[in-house]
């Protein structure tokens, strides 16, 4: 269903019960309550940014400021030789 068609529907549905103000205060509640669950991801990022993002991290590979696995080595190991605390 299109974004058109499902505004359609809940208007119409809505219209049903439009008269009871009783059922309209628990849509208008839920509503609310639903609309505050709604929450932007701060790790989504456009494609330009994502791409952008990728020839940085080629450009600082090229350039050698990367950390390479040492073999054997398990990524906790690298973490704590790059100095995290895991």
């Amino acid at each position: 269903m299109t974004a058109f068609e499902l505004n359609a529907e809940l208007y119409r549905a809505m219209s049903e019960i439009a008269d009871d103000a009783t059922l309209m205060s628990k849509v208008l509640k839920y509503v609310k309550k639903l609309a505050a669950s709604k929450k932007t991801d701060p790790t989504l990022m456009t494609e330009e940014e994502f791409l952008a993002k990728i020839e940085r991290g080629e450009k600082e590979y090229d350039e050698g400021k990367c950390t390479r696995l040492l073999p054997g080595e398990t990524v906790t190991d690298m973490l704590r030789r790059c100095g995290y605390h895991v």
